[in-house]
């Protein structure tokens, strides 16, 4: 399976909120995974880079969930922002199954396509609404 790829739909899952996830994933999902590591949520330190490019520092601290199951031959894992262990089990059983190359292109047209399109809609709202509240500054110059 290409890391990119898998990126992409670990990244979608992990940014789409869990309502989507609930409707859509469940009727594919086996009735008992084994679960090699149950949700469980801790802490995890942001890094940042100064002007984007420069020295990593610290950014502060956030609350993440991970879980991580085996379905047939594959190991699926889960990250999500915050304290929900149902989404990262549910994005862990999703990663598990979308490495099925049998069932992978099936279940990337039915979960991940809608998923990232809604995700892409979102972000553009959010653009929309802060382009229209942005304020343009300028300097006057004395003595022109």
């Amino acid at each position: 399976m290409d890391t990119s790829t898998r990126q992409r739909w670990l990244r979608v899952l992990a940014n789409s909120p869990i309502e989507p996830l609930l409707a859509l994933l469940p009727p594919a999902l086996p009735a008992a995974p084994r679960w090699l590591r149950r949700a469980e949520t801790g802490l995890m330190m942001l890094q940042g880079r100064s002007g984007g490019t420069g020295a990593r520092f610290n950014l502060g601290e956030v609350s993440v969930s991970r879980a991580s199951c085996q379905i047939g031959d594959h190991i699926g894992h889960g990250w999500v922002r915050g304290g929900d262990g149902r989404h990262a089990e549910l994005i862990a059983q999703a990663d598990a199954l979308l490495q099925d190359s049998a069932r992978h292109a099936e279940l990337m047209a039915a979960w991940i396509a809608p998923l990232e399109a809604e995700l892409i809609e979102r972000r553009a709202s959010c653009s929309r609404e802060a382009a229209a509240s942005k304020v343009e500054f300028f300097t006057m110059v004395r003595g022109e």
